[in-house]
């Protein structure tokens, strides 16, 4: 008998991101919404953030009316429950929007190392990693999964540095999502391709972000290639809104081998690096540890090394081995 049942209208991918956003703890509808705008129309939704596109300020009043709203649910499970986000009492100022949507800068290494986890994971609650009050849980579903998306950030610019296609979205469902909603610009890719664009990348001079979103079911979902003159958070981390963190290490240059060819000053995205005399200096407040000046130098005379001011490195297979202890 010929099934006569209509074809659902909603993509795979979708029913996916629904059924894991159930299984997310304090996931909001409002969460849900937002995740949902935002992987399926990321070139929209950054143009508006970066101030790039027309209607910026058209739909933000909109937008604000809808959280307003829906924040007062949760999706977790199915119930609509009370959210403790906006629960009576609940101070909204204790949530910034950079505890929401952040970067953690990762070295050549570690980003090399998210890419190449051979199976689930499952890590929540990294604040002493991920040092904000939302979206710090590694949980990866088949991290072999990763796809290559043209950067939104860098397509919202009128000349944007190339190539584009240096997004790396990380595990299910993001990848599954982000290839079936845009076929012509994300592509699925192995994994030696995804350490092949970090290393590119890394030799252009470019940082490499670990991002984590609440409305991405409040986790780690892709490794972004940074630029300071296209990225969104690395303008609004430079314009005062603290959306990435450190690496946990900071840059230090060994005088003696130092030359002051000025090769590190050019390729540092922070601007924490200037030439005083014949020898590079690092401004180590603002530097992040991302590693770009000690992969370039061509001396070797810069290196990492850790500051326990700055948070723990996010060295996934470390982290995966104290989880097993």
């Amino acid at each position: 008998m010929k099934d006569r049942r209509p074809p659902n209208p909603i993509k795979t991918s979708t029913r996916e991101f629904i059924r894991e956003a159930r299984r997310a703890r304090d996931y909001s509808l409002f969460d849900f919404l937002h995740g949902y705008v935002y992987a399926r129309w990321p070139y929209l939704y950054i143009g508006i953030g970066t101030g790039e596109h027309r209607i910026a300020r058209t739909l933000s009043p909109v937008f604000n009316r809808i959280r307003g709203w829906t924040g007062r649910f949760q999706i977790r499970n199915g119930d609509k429950k009370p959210n403790p986000v906006s629960a009576p009492g609940f101070d909204e100022d204790r949530i910034a929007f950079a505890d929401t949507y952040h970067g953690k800068v990762v070295p050549l290494a570690s980003a090399r190392k998210l890419v190449t986890v051979n199976e689930d994971i499952d890590l929540p609650d990294l604040e002493k990693v991920i040092p904000y009050k939302r979206a710090r849980d590694i949980i990866l579903r088949n991290p072999d999964h990763i796809a290559a998306l043209e950067c939104p950030c860098r397509s919202s610019r009128e000349r944007p540095c190339l190539p584009l296609d240096v997004c790396l979205i990380v595990g299910e469902p993001f990848t599954s999502f982000v290839v079936e909603h845009h076929p012509a610009k994300a592509r699925v890719i192995s994994q030696a391709e995804a350490v092949e664009i970090l290393e590119a990348e890394n030799r252009r001079g470019h940082v490499h972000h670990a991002f984590f979103k609440d409305a991405m079911l409040g986790r780690f979902y892709a490794i972004c290639n940074c630029c300071s003159c296209c990225c969104g958070a690395m303008q609004a981390h430079r314009n005062g809104t603290p959306m990435l963190a450190s690496s946990g290490y900071v840059s230090q240059v060994d005088p003696e081998l130092c030359s002051g060819c000025s090769d590190c000053t050019q390729h540092c995205q922070f601007g924490a690096i200037s030439v005083v005399g014949s020898s590079a200096a690092i401004d180590q407040e603002i530097c992040m540890g991302c590693g770009v000046c000690v992969e370039l130098c061509p001396n070797e005379a810069v290196s990492l090394i850790r500051d326990n001011t700055r948070g723990e490195p996010l060295e996934i297979f470390d982290l995966m081995e104290k989880a097993a202890a």
